[in-house]
């Protein structure tokens, strides 16, 4: 889950520090003390200050009065803990309203101060009450814990779910879902999340991650997505460059790049990836091996499985031999050939294995096809954008960026196509994506396509939204959950 966390009143102690700023200042104006125990807001009358009184004191204090600010009991404690069982933490503070130097460094100070874990840092104006439901929407959180009636109930009225830290100035509105301690705070997201879990769609990546950098992207971009995803196994499938590594040391090498990557991306691993087919259904390879027995084991275990294919398709393709039955529980969502724009498919994943496609064809299996050339070819991106947006983020995005740059197997590049995120961001939002429903195409003997009327329907991806695919991405690699 994706949460949004305000900070004053929400974790520090802002209005217990600036009361007793406020008690303090008083005895040396005129010693009157509180006129008013509960009005909106301390500001706002509560003292029989002038307002320009008032404002003086509190523009001239406010930087010195936050840099005093404690952690509410049992804040850090807890959102360590919401961090540790993989929820994403986003801080939305309103502090960007003209009455700080530098409230980014300022903030930012604050939190490592307190070892505050967090993985987005964002400012808005506290003073615009539409401000963080904008954040919220743009950054797609799930969960917003905000203190300010005015706020809560924007974040509402947009479809944003928000826990009202509770404080004696927002009493008036009854309606808010309210919270008082982080401990509640905790055990009741535990609970959502128990439910939200239910609703996560469960993955199999079929990956040949070795074989360029791409894969390393998408498998990332998987890990964390976590929150749409119940991640059940990550398989290997093969791969094989002319005068290059065998199909066997690419598969073990893949293997080792994906745990590696689960590591930097503290995902437990365990029981999780599993070595695929070291040779090709068009070489009349049938043997058993791990992926293609966990593939079938997961699929009957559950209601319905997505295979994510960013690979050739040897993998699937066998497990439905096995078990054709398999076809019922499960969707294929495959990067592979090209768009029908084009006269063949020598495209790496389909020319692999063309007996494997045929074989996924045949089945009547559900599937999705994102074409290489004219739809997945438009994610092209440059090293420079990559470490604009990567680079000093962890290990994890500084070996994406030097991945990228050289990939060991077409040279150093300073432009490339990553096309395999396109399975992983179609799984995420759909709405980035235009399809249609086709009739299945035959294969010819050159791998081209031949259109049909009456086959059973697959479907085409025809555009993708490449702005907001790389904007998801980017998000979440740059994101300090990366080692």
């Amino acid at each position: 889950m994706r949460i949004g966390i305000d900070i004053d009143n929400c974790i520090s102690n802002f209005n217990d520090e600036l009361l007793k700023e406020y008690l303090k200042h008083d005895k040396e104006l005129r010693n009157t003390g509180i006129i008013n125990e509960s009005p909106e807001y301390i500001r706002k009358g509560m003292f029989d200050w002038t307002e320009e009184e008032e404002k003086s004191f509190y523009n001239s204090n406010i930087e010195s009065i936050v840099r005093k600010l404690k952690p509410l009991e049992g804040a850090v404690y807890y959102i360590k803990k919401l961090k540790e069982d993989g929820h994403e933490i986003y801080i939305i503070t309103g502090r960007d309203n003209g009455e700080y130097a530098n409230p980014y460094n300022l903030t930012e100070e604050w939190l490592n101060k307190y070892d505050i874990n967090y993985d987005k840092l964002i400012l808005t104006n506290a003073y615009d009450k539409h401000a963080k439901t904008e954040k919220c929407l743009e950054n797609n959180i799930d969960l917003m814990i905000e203190d300010s009636t005015n706020i809560s109930l924007d974040l509402i009225s947009n479809g944003i779910k928000v826990y009202t830290m509770n404080t004696r100035y927002n009493q008036k509105d009854k309606t808010l879902d309210r919270v008082s301690e982080w401990k509640e705070i905790y055990e009741r997201i535990s609970e959502l999340n128990k439910k939200e879990y239910s609703k996560k769609v469960n993955i199999i990546l079929d990956t040949d991650i070795y074989n360029e950098c791409d894969d390393q992207f998408a498998l990332s971009y998987l890990l964390k997505s976590q929150d749409k995803f119940n991640i059940e196994a990550i398989t290997i499938a093969p791969y094989h460059h002319d005068n290059s590594i065998s199909i066997q040391e690419g598969i073990d090498k893949s293997y080792n790049e994906v745990i590696k990557i689960c590591n930097w991306l503290n995902f437990d691993y365990t029981n999780k990836v599993f070595k695929g087919s070291t040779d090709y259904i068009s070489n009349n390879y049938n043997e058993e091996n791990e992926a293609v027995g966990k593939i079938i084991e997961i699929v009957n275990k559950n209601d319905k499985t997505y295979i994510l294919a960013i690979g050739a398709i040897t993998n699937i393709a066998l497990a439905i031999r096995k078990e054709p039955k398999i076809i019922e529980k499960i969707e294929v969502v495959w990067l592979g050939g090209h768009s029908f724009l084009m006269k063949d498919n020598r495209e790496f994943n389909f020319r692999q294995d063309v007996q494997a496609v045929k074989t996924i064809f045949e089945s009547k299996v559900k599937l999705t096809i994102t074409p290489c050339k004219n739809v997945a070819s438009n994610l092209r991106t440059s090293i420079y954008e990559l470490e604009h947006f990567l680079k000093g983020k962890g290990e994890l995005c500084d070996y994406l960026c030097q991945r990228f740059y050289n990939d060991g197997i077409h040279g150093i590049q300073e432009r490339r196509i990553i096309w395999d995120i396109s399975v992983i961001a179609y799984m995420i939002n759909k709405e980035w994506f235009e399809t249609e429903e086709i009739s299945c195409p035959n294969i010819n003997a050159d791998t081209s396509y031949e259109t049909t009327e009456n086959n059973h329907k697959i479907t085409i991806v025809n555009y993708l939204n490449v702005d907001k695919i790389f904007k998801d991405l980017f998000d979440k690699l740059g994101s300090k959950t990366a080692k």
